[in-house]
C-alpha cells in the first residue's frame, strides 16, 4: 500500500536510513477494518484559504492557509467521502472549538488572527462547501491538535465499536499526525488516504508520512480505499 508513495520520503533518507528500515521491520502492514471510521480533519476556510490564491498569497491572506495544496487535495477527499457515504460508513469532521480560538500561543500571532472573519460572508472555521457535512455527520470541536484531546470522539469510537481509522485533512504534520499518534496509543488500526492529506510545506507532507507509516498508520490512495468500501 505505502509503496505508491515512497517517492515523497526516499530521497531524504540516507544508506544507513535504509539499511535500518530493512532490518528493523518498520512499515508492516495493518489488515483492512471489517467495521471502521472515516474522518475528515479540519478542512476549514482558515486551512484552505481562497481558491485560485497562490500558496504565497494564501498565506498572506491567512498565515493558516495552505492554498493549492489544500485546493489540489480535495477532488480525493470528496471522492473517498463520497465512496465513505456509499459503504454507511460512520463519518466525522473536527475543527476548532471556541476554547481553540481563544487559545494563547507564544510560537505565532494565532490567537489574535483567529477572532477575525475569513470574509464578509464566510465564518473561516466553518468547513468548505466542497465536504459539508451531513445532518448524520459528526463535527468534534477541538482545542489542540489531534481529534481525540479533550473530546468525545475516542469515547464515540469506542462505543460504537470501530475496528479501523481512515484520516483525510489537515495538516499531515499537525493536526493529521497528532490524531493518528493518538489513535495508535488508543490502539487502533489507522489508515491515512495519502492522496487526501497536505500540508502547506512540502518537507513537512513528506516526512510526516514517512513518519506515520513507519510506525503508526498504513497509507493507502484514495483509488484504493473507493475499491475496498465497494467490497464492504
Amino acid at each position: 500500500m505505502q509503496n505508491y508513495f515512497k517517492e515523497n520520503w526516499h530521497s531524504f533518507l540516507s544508506e544507513q536510513d535504509l539499511e535500518i528500515l530493512r532490518t528493523s521491520n518498520y512499515g508492516r502492514g495493518l489488515p483492512w477494518p471489517a467495521q471502521p471510521a472515516f474522518v475528515v480533519i479540519d478542512m476549514t476556510y482558515d486551512f484552505c484559504g481562497t481558491p485560485g490564491l497562490d500558496a504565497v498569497d494564501a498565506a498572506r491572506e491567512r498565515r493558516t492557509a495552505c492554498g493549492p495544496n489544500a485546493w489540489n487535495s480535495v477532488p480525493a477527499i470528496a471522492a473517498a467521502l463520497d465512496a465513505a457515504r456509499k459503504a454507511h460508513m460512520p463519518i466525522a469532521y473536527s475543527r476548532r472549538s471556541p476554547m481553540r480560538m481563544r487559545r494563547q500561543s507564544p510560537k505565532t500571532d494565532r490567537a489574535h488572527e483567529d477572532v477575525l472573519a475569513f470574509s464578509a460572508i464566510e465564518d473561516g472555521n466553518n468547513i468548505i462547501a466542497e465536504l459539508a457535512p451531513k445532518p448524520a455527520d459528526l463535527v468534534f470541536g477541538k482545542a489542540a491538535p489531534s481529534i481525540f484531546f479533550e473530546t468525545e470522539f475516542g469515547n464515540w469510537f469506542e462505543r460504537n465499536g470501530f475496528d479501523g481509522l481512515f484520516v483525510t485533512g489537515c495538516t499531515t504534520s499537525g493536526c493529521v499526525r497528532a490524531s493518528v499518534v493518538d489513535a495508535f496509543s488508543h490502539k487502533i488500526n489507522t489508515f491515512i488516504i495519502a492522496d487526501a492529506v497536505f500540508d502547506r510545506f512540502s518537507i513537512s507532507h513528506k516526512v510526516a508520512l514517512f513518519d506515520c507509516q513507519a510506525k503508526y498508520a498504513d497509507l493507502v490512495s484514495a483509488e484504493e480505499f473507493i475499491s475496498y468500501t465497494e467490497k464492504l
